[in-house]
């Protein structure tokens, strides 16, 4: 299928003490507007301290301010406000969007009853260290392999059209005071509409964000695994694609034995060939991950990935578990707001 050229497309960057990134992650937008592939680069400053304004604006974008700090789905909705195009695509102030991006999000577009779009990260993140290459490989392992047909959004590098969005409402930033997965309830909603939301691999970017064991763990739980698991709970339940597909949780559920196993053996030392089995067999459930992550790093950096991979199952399925809990016995059904400290 063609794309649609006459959908005009509306970029819109988030951005908040970005000016360290500006230079590598405006410049590839700005060349898209010049050559006549968006219709506008829309920066949205979110009280930035520092110069993330003026350097936007002699850049070429247009460039908005938020009233208060209110986080990127206050400063995205600021912007499909402003917005001109047929098309809102959101890209992150740590995101190079690849240039062919606009044709991806166009043919996507062109499809019938399409509301949006998303792609995934490329597979040259910038953080070099074990660690941050992993959760980024992890995130586009994941959406590479997704089902074409989503229910949930990512807006990392993802595109919705504005009357949609508008429709919808835009971004929850009453429920989720902080980022976390407000892109996540919007392709809730925008799916509850009827419309498609397609995930097309071909339109990528580059994150630059580096992770650490730290971050990674706070933003996992605190900031995806909690309250999207109240919201799958309190919505529709478990849904089968990306990381909360039937075969992750399958996955998920032999890393929880093999981490009981290995606890174990200080008190029943015998059981090390239970734990030799379920790691050997943890290692095949996750072979093409394994596989993924030996071709961009060699087998060492694959078995660091697995056995971490490993310890994420567990404290991810065990929030789940905790949120069961919370909404069926406590009875805190409405437990889901994410509010600053």
């Amino acid at each position: 299928m063609t794309s649609d050229q006459s959908l005009s497309i509306s970029v819109v960057m988030p951005a908040y003490n970005a000016e360290h990134l500006l230079p590598r992650v405006l410049t590839p937008l700005i060349d898209m507007l010049n050559a006549g592939q968006v219709q506008q680069v829309l920066v949205v400053d979110d009280q930035s301290p520092d110069g993330t304004a003026a350097l936007a604006q002699k850049m070429g974008a247009t460039v908005l301010t938020t009233p208060v700090n209110g986080g990127p789905g206050a400063a995205r909705n600021l912007a499909a406000e402003q917005a001109t195009g047929d098309i809102l695509w959101f890209v992150d102030s740590d995101v190079i969007a690849w240039p062919d991006g606009p044709d991806h999000i166009r043919r996507a577009m062109s499809e019938d009853n399409v509301g949006a779009v998303f792609g995934s990260y490329d597979d040259a993140p910038d953080g070099q260290a074990w660690f941050s290459r992993y959760k980024n490989l992890l995130h586009r392992y994941h959406h590479q392999r997704a089902r074409r047909e989503a229910r949930t959004f990512w807006a990392g590098c993802g595109a919705i059209r504005r009357d949609v969005f508008l429709e919808v409402g835009g971004f929850d930033v009453k429920t989720y005071e902080i980022p976390s997965i407000e892109d996540i309830e919007l392709g809730y909603r925008i799916a509850e509409t009827g419309r498609r939301i397609l995930v097309e691999p071909q339109l990528q970017g580059k994150h630059l964000k580096v992770w650490t064991m730290l971050n990674s763990l706070s933003t996992d739980i605190y900031c995806r695994a909690l309250p999207w698991s109240r919201l799958m709970i309190s919505r529709e339940g478990l849904t089968d694609d990306l990381n909360t597909s039937m075969i992750e949780r399958l996955r998920a559920g032999l890393a929880g034995l093999l981490i009981l196993s290995v606890l174990a053996l200080p008190f029943w030392p015998g059981l090390w060939p239970v734990s030799l089995v379920l790691l050997g067999l943890a290692f095949v459930a996750n072979y093409d991950l394994a596989r993924t992550m030996a071709g961009h790093g060699g087998p060492w950096f694959a078995v660091k990935c697995i056995l971490y991979h490993q310890f994420y199952y567990v404290y991810s399925a065990s929030v789940y578990v905790w949120c069961l809990f919370e909404y069926h016995v406590l009875g805190q059904k409405q437990k889901l707001q994410v509010t600053r400290n």
